[in-house]
C-alpha cells in the first residue's frame, strides 16, 4: 500500500473544493555543529524538519541541555511541534584513541588488544598496535574471521589469537583515525544491550523530556524489553525506536518490531554487516512488516549523503528518497547532511520537495494489511474509508495519549490529513513523528460541541480548511449515561 498526495484541488461531496494535502512522510534531522544555533534550528523547522535527533555517540549532556532549550523556544514561537529523539550509543565496538592517524597498508601485521594493554604492547612491539574498547573481542573471534573498521573502509583478517590479543593482517589500505567503529559480520558479541553510558544517557534523556529513544544495535526483543523496564521504573512515557544494524536483528526482526514502538532501518552498519545486494530486500521487508504489525518505520543513512559537501544531491539519492516514500516509510532521516554538512537547510528543503513530488503521483489504496483487533481501531478504519470516499476529507481526532492518531497514521489515509488535537504537551510533540498527522495543541473541554467548535476555528485560522469543507470527526458522545465512540461527518461553518 502507499499514499496519494494530489497537488490538484480535489472535489468533495456537492462539489465543495478540497484543499491539496500536506506532506505525509516526516523528516528527521540530526543536529550538530551545522545546525545547533537558534537561527539554523528555526530555518530547519521552517524547511520541514519534524523530528530532532540527538546522537549520544558524540553529544555531551550540557550541549544537549542547551540545544533542547533553543529548540523548544523556536518550536513554541513557530507554533510547530518537533519530536526529540535521543539516539543512545549502544554496545558499540570501537578502536581506541590515537595521537595521529595511522596508514594501514595491505599485508601489514596489526595487533588488536584491549585499551588497558595497549601501552605495554606499543612499547615492546615494532608492529602496529590498535586498541579496542571491548576487552572480550578476542574471545569472540577465531582465525579466519574478518574485522571491518570505519564503515568497512579498512578490512583485516584474524590470523591468530593469544589470550585477549588478536594478531591480524590488513587486507585493504586505509587511514585509521581515533575511535573508529568496528563491525564484526556474523559475530554475536557478549556486550550488554545497555551499557553504563546508555543508562546514564537514558536517565538524562528522561529528565530532558525526550519523546523517543532510539536504541542502537538491538539484537533481540529482550533488549527492547530491558529498555522498556528501565523507562517504566522511572515513570517515563517515552517511546522506543529499535535500530536494526546487524544479522542478529534481521534474524529476530518480527519479534523486535512487536516489542518496540517503532523501527529504524539503520543502513550504515546494516550495509556492512550484510551483503550490499541484500540491503534493499531487507529494507522493503522491514517496512512491510511494520505496516502489517502496526509500528512506525524510519529509513536512515546516506539518503542525501553527497549534500554534506555538494549543494545538489545525486540523481541516485533522489531515487533513494523516492523509494523510501513509495515503500511506505513514516520518516526519512538525515545524519551528516545536517550535523556537519555545508548545506543543512537545503538538504531538508530538497528532501521535503522530493517527498511531496512523489506523494503527489501515487495512486494506491490505504493500508488494508494492518492487523486490527479492537472494535475502536476498526471504527477508525471506517473513518478512513469515509474520508477517502469523500475525495480526501480531513480527519479530526481528539486524543490525550496519542493512540487514536497512531492508528489513523498506520491506516495510511492516503488522501486525507489527520488533524490530531491534544492538551498533553508530550503527546503533542510525539505525534510529530507520525505519518500524515498534524498535531495541534489545544485545551480539551468536557463539552463535545464546544471542543469541536473551537477545533474548527483553529483549523480555519491556520488555513488548514475552508468554510464549506466536510470533515470526518472522531469523538466520544454521551448517550443515556453511556460513552460511545462515534464517526461523524461535519461541515465547516464560518
Amino acid at each position: 500500500m502507499r499514499l496519494v498526495r494530489n497537488q490538484a484541488v480535489l472535489t468533495g461531496r456537492k462539489g465543495v473544493p478540497m484543499k491539496s494535502m500536506f506532506r505525509h512522510t516526516k523528516i528527521i534531522f540530526t543536529v550538530g555543529p551545522a545546525t545547533e544555533s537558534t537561527e539554523q534550528l528555526r530555518l530547519i523547522l521552517e524547511a520541514g524538519g519534524n523530528v530532532c535527533r540527538l546522537n549520544m555517540a558524540h553529544a555531551s549532556h550540557e550541549w544537549c541541555r542547551n540545544l533542547v532549550k533553543r529548540l523548544r523556544c523556536v518550536s513554541g514561537e513557530l507554533n510547530q511541534p518537533v519530536a526529540l529523539m535521543m539516539d543512545i550509543k549502544g554496545p558499540e565496538v570501537r578502536t581506541g584513541p590515537l595521537d595521529s592517524p595511522i596508514t594501514l597498508e595491505p599485508g601489514a601485521e596489526v595487533i588488536v588488544c584491549p585499551e588497558a594493554q595497549a601501552p605495554g604492547y606499543r612499547a615492546q612491539s615494532d608492529r602496529i598496535v590498535v586498541s579496542t574498547n571491548y576487552p572480550g573481542l578476542a574471545g569472540d573471534m577465531m582465525p579466519g574471521m574478518t574485522l571491518l573498521i570505519d564503515n568497512g573502509l579498512i578490512q583485516m583478517t584474524v590470523e591468530k589469537r593469544e589470550g585477549s590479543v588478536l594478531h591480524c593482517r590488513v587486507l585493504s589500505r586505509g587511514v585509521l583515525g581515533s575511535r573508529r567503529h568496528i563491525n564484526l559480520p556474523g559475530i554475536t558479541t557478549r556486550l550488554p544491550s545497555m551499557t553504563e553510558k546508555d543508562c546514564i544517557d537514558t536517565q538524562f534523556g528522561i529528565e530532558l523530556g525526550v519523546e523517543y529513544f532510539a536504541m542502537s544495535f538491538v539484537r533481540q526483543a529482550d533488549d527492547v524489553d530491558l529498555m522498556r523496564r528501565f523507562l517504566s521504573d522511572r515513570g517515563s512515557s517515552s517511546r522506543i525506536i529499535a535500530k536494526i544494524e546487524d544479522q542478529s536483528a534481521i534474524a529476530n526482526l518480527e519479534e523486535i518490531i512487536k516489542a518496540s514502538d517503532g523501527l529504524m532501518v539503520a543502513r550504515g552498519d546494516l550495509g556492512i554487516e550484510m551483503p550490499f545486494e541484500r540491503l534493499p530486500i531487507i529494507q522493503r521487508r522491514a517496512v512491510n512488516l511494520c505496516l502489517m504489525v502496526g509500528r512506525p518505520v524510519i529509513i536512515a543513512t546516506h539518503l542525501l549523503e553527497s549534500m554534506v559537501s555538494s549543494p545538489i544531491p545525486t540523481r541516485a539519492e533522489i531515487t533513494d528518497v523516492a523509494n523510501g516514500v513509495n515503500e511506505g516509510a513514516d520518516c526519512l532521516m538525515l545524519s551528516g547532511e545536517t550535523t556537519v554538512g555545508a548545506y543543512p537547510v537545503k538538504s531538508v528543503e530538497i528532501m521535503a520537495r522530493t517527498i511531496e513530488s512523489i506523494e503527489g503521483n501515487i495512486e494506491v489504496a490505504h493500508n488494508e494489511q494492518l492487523h486490527l483487533k479492537s472494535a475502536k481501531s476498526k471504527i477508525l478504519r471506517s473513518a478512513v474509508v469515509l474520508a477517502e470516499d469523500l475525495g480526501g476529507a480531513g480527519i479530526v481526532v481528539f486524543t490525550r495519549n496519542g493512540y487514536l492518531a497512531r492508528v489513523l497514521s498506520l491506516l495510511r489515509p492516503i488522501r486525507s490529513p489527520v488533524y490530531a488535537f491534544t492538551d498533553e504537551e508530550t503527546v503533542y510533540h510525539q505525534m510529530a513523528l507520525l505519518w500524515g498527522v498534524e498535531p495541534i495543541f489545544m485545551p480539551l473541554k468536557t463539552e463535545p460541541e464546544s471542543v469541536l467548535d473551537e477545533a474548527f476555528s483553529v483549523l480555519l485560522l491556520r488555513k488548514n480548511v475552508s468554510v464549506g469543507e466536510q470533515l470526518v470527526v472522531i469523538m466520544n458522545v454521551l448517550l443515556e449515561g453511556e460513552v460511545l465512540d462515534t464517526v461523524q461527518l461535519r461541515t465547516v461553518k464560518g
